[in-house]
């Protein structure tokens, strides 16, 4: 794979990239946020919520506060998995006997993700594009010497700089067709749970146009991890909490939550126009509608764009 993009990059103008680590920063550093915002582990679960809900963060890194180093992330996908959709919510049943209170006050190091994977600030984009690709990561913290954070880069960050490379594909060449989607009552629980199980960032919400005379099923919405996110960051879950048990907090459905304008794309639009509207709206899936019938046939995501960089 690494030597494929390595060819491809060769085959165009104005991409002077490294191929080989540098000796001092390489050009991995030219595209990574440098300031990266970290948190204890002593942080309670509900405050790293907040934190990434209030500034639309989908990672943070979990450091020590005396050395700096890394010692975790926490991604949507923690969360979400904590919050209903996988084994870590298990730490609510079981170690906290079900007392949802309790359990999002607990520190952040209980669901955190260990043996995090990482680039140091001397590597490529070449190696990181094909690290992020190889171990389907969205997001790698960038470190020195001393295991300290010095900087982020994300999926995103590799397709504004590679981008070019496959600009000029078409949206059906690269988008998934075997679309999971939901109905606008189901809870966000069950959509938490899709999203975990699938590893999916976004689901698309389908049924009859309440407007229209037509029956079909068409698009109707999407909701995001970011958006069940914020929904926990906002401190509604609160107003829900009408007990200890967390019961009373995921039942909220779909139709609530859901963003209803969404913006899609066609078939045959190009990618290059794709990446440009993910960045404009800062969205990082877009679903592909059937422009005569308005039926979902497919999504395309920014890591469909990293992988046709290669393609």
């Amino acid at each position: 794979m690494k030597n494929k993009l390595i060819n491809k990059i060769e085959s165009y103008d104005n991409l002077d990239l490294q191929t080989k680590k540098a000796e001092t920063d390489g050009d991995i550093m030219d595209i990574a946020a440098k300031d990266v915002v970290t948190a204890p582990q002593s942080s309670s679960i509900i405050e790293i919520a907040n934190l990434m809900s209030k500034n639309d963060f989908r990672r943070i890194p979990i450091t020590d506060p005396g050395s700096g180093k890394l010692l975790g992330i926490v991604t949507t996908m923690d969360i979400l998995d904590f919050f209903g959709g996988g084994k870590k919510y298990n730490i609510i049943t079981d170690k906290h006997k079900g007392n949802f209170l309790s359990a999002i006050n607990a520190p952040i190091k209980e669901i955190m993700t260990v043996g995090v994977k990482t680039m140091t600030n001397t590597d490529t984009i070449v190696d990181t594009t094909t690290l992020m690709l190889e171990e389907g990561i969205g997001g790698l913290p960038i470190i020195n010497n001393d295991e300290k954070i010095v900087g982020i880069v994300t999926e995103g960050d590799i397709v504004k700089k590679l981008g070019k490379l496959c600009a000029d594909l078409e949206v059906q060449d690269i988008m998934a067709t075997n679309v999971i989607t939901t109905t606008p009552g189901t809870p966000i629980e069950c959509i938490a749970k899709i999203m975990v199980r699938n590893s999916l960032r976004r689901v698309p919400i389908v049924g009859e146009d309440q407007e229209s005379q037509s029956k079909e099923e068409k698009l109707l919405g999407f909701v995001t991890a970011s958006d069940i996110l914020k929904y926990i960051g906002d401190h509604k879950l609160f107003a829900k909490l009408f007990s200890n048990e967390g019961e009373d907090v995921v039942k909220v459905t779909a139709d609530q939550l859901m963003i209803k304008d969404v913006i899609t794309v066609s078939k045959y639009d190009k990618l290059g126009y794709v990446a440009d509207l993910m960045f404009e709206s800062n969205i990082r899936g877009l679903p592909v509608v059937d422009e005569d019938s308005g039926k979902i046939i497919g999504i395309v995501t920014i890591r469909d764009l990293i992988k046709a960089v290669v393609q």
